[in-house]
């Protein structure tokens, strides 16, 4: 059995186990959704959570958890890899920092979905609300000038924003 074979087995697999019934309008809002995280995770960095979650939840009627974990499901393959490798080829990721964030992801996500899953829907929903509560104010009333003066764009010289701050970045 291949990978894709495996991959598309556990999907069946769940799809009969949490009853999701397949129709085209659904598989269109999927499509959408899908396409409306990629475009906003490529343009600004931000997809799964954001945008996929309250998708599932509101046009879709999938309760948080069950969102949630969708969106985790996700991030199991390597769906940002052509979007990354845009902004990797213009210098603007950072290997080690992806190091270091990925293996305690990978952890926080562990213990994240073991408290989500032995709490009630209703409290996740709220942690979730309060949590893009934060992140929206803080982005649109407290955020400094201080990182975007560090980072610019890359010179036509062809130096990159990692070269400039003297971090790891590997040549075009």
């Amino acid at each position: 059995m291949n990978l894709s074979t495996a991959i598309n087995n556990a999907f069946l697999s769940l799809m009969q186990q949490n009853k999701i019934k397949m129709d085209t309008q659904m598989i269109l809002i999927l499509l959408l959704v899908g396409l409306a995280a990629g475009m906003l995770s490529g343009l600004v960095g931000v997809g799964g959570g954001i945008i996929i979650v309250p998708c599932l939840v509101f046009f879709l009627g999938f309760s948080q958890k069950l969102a949630q974990g969708t969106s985790l499901g996700i991030l199991l393959l390597p769906i940002g890899i052509l979007g990354a490798m845009q902004y990797y080829k213009q210098g603007y990721i950072d290997v080690k920092v992806v190091s270091i964030i990925c293996i305690a992801f990978i952890f926080g996500s562990y213990f994240g979905s073991k408290i989500a899953l032995s709490i009630s829907q209703e409290s996740v929903k709220k942690i979730f609300a309060i949590v893009m509560l934060l992140v929206a104010v803080k982005m649109l009333f407290f955020d400094t000038k201080k990182m975007t003066e560090k980072v610019s764009m890359p010179t036509e010289n062809n130096s990159t924003p990692a070269a400039e701050h003297n971090t790891t970045s590997v040549p075009k």
